[in-house]
């Protein structure tokens, strides 16, 4: 009886780790994979370096984005994109 009580507390401890860790973060990256699959061009960009700007061209996995009102171009990967829209006020 002692090892089974063992072995169902061991059991109930992946479970918990699952619903409290592991699945949030596979949630979350999901939503923040299909907001990079959904940019288009005209949509305000941040970067994951803080970058801010707007995209002008999407080729593939590449993005060209203008900065400012110098118009600076710079492009990034998709992966490098953190937030789009109204969530570069946020921070």
């Amino acid at each position: 009886m002692g090892n089974f009580s063992y072995i169902l507390m061991f059991v109930v401890l992946i479970v918990v780790f699952y619903f409290f860790l592991i699945r949030p973060e596979n949630k979350k990256k999901k939503k923040l994979e299909d907001m990079r699959n959904q940019l288009a061009v005209g949509d305000e960009i941040t970067t994951i370096g803080g970058i801010v700007g707007k995209i002008v061209s999407i080729k593939d996995d590449l993005i060209t984005f203008e900065t400012g009102e110098d118009r600076v171009r710079m492009q990034v990967t998709k992966w490098a994109i953190s937030t789009t829209g109204k969530d570069t006020n946020q921070k």
